[in-house]
């Protein structure tokens, strides 16, 4: 049980005063498309979009609508576990108002990344959920990021999808953390836990 269920099931959390779900920023969808705008993976926290055609609808709008944007990012680092490889650490993502929702997005390489906000929603805690979700990806995939490798990992990817967000609720921002809890190193090779 993620942390958002467990505070809203909890019955002395709930009646603290000025507690309600809504005081918590949420996240009304992930969104990683390729780049033709079709699905990788995706997951909805809102009854906004109730049907698949309004998910679907939702999608190629919003990639029709910043696909031309200069959003991509690239650079070369190593992280903490001593692991080289591409960075995609840097703030270049982009925000934009869409449907009365705020969308922030970042490309890399021929994968497109949506973090989705209503509009109330602070911008630089969507970017730092998207951010998140771009680091966990990179490591995940030890940094071939493409349609292929994700493909290939989408297990792993939704995994860390969970991790980040329960029923719409933030969980945890560090990309390090998502893949740490996603994956284990054994061997110098990745493997999903037992």
């Amino acid at each position: 049980m993620g942390l958002g269920a467990y505070i809203f099931s909890d019955p002395l959390l709930v009646n603290l005063p000025g507690f309600t779900q809504e005081s918590f920023p949420s996240i009304k969808n992930i969104l990683l498309l390729d780049s033709e705008g079709k699905r990788v993976a995706v997951k909805y926290y809102s009854d906004d979009w109730s049907t698949l055609n309004a998910k679907l609808a939702f999608e190629k709008s919003v990639f029709a609508k910043t696909q031309k944007t200069n959003a991509r990012t690239e650079d070369s680092y190593i992280c903490g576990d001593g692991i080289k490889g591409k960075s995609y650490k840097n703030n270049n993502f982009e925000i934009t108002m869409f449907d009365d929702y705020v969308v922030v997005y970042k490309f890399i390489q021929d994968l497109h990344f949506f973090v989705t906000g209503g509009s109330e929603e602070n911008e630089l805690i969507l970017s730092s959920v998207l951010q998140g979700f771009c680091d966990a990806v990179g490591l995940l995939l030890r940094n071939s990021v493409d349609k292929r490798t994700a493909l290939e990992n989408l297990d792993l990817i939704l995994l860390c999808i969970d991790e980040i967000v329960d029923g719409g609720i933030i969980l945890e921002t560090d990309g390090m953390r998502h893949c740490r809890k996603s994956c284990i190193q054994r061997n110098g090779r990745w493997s999903i836990p037992l």
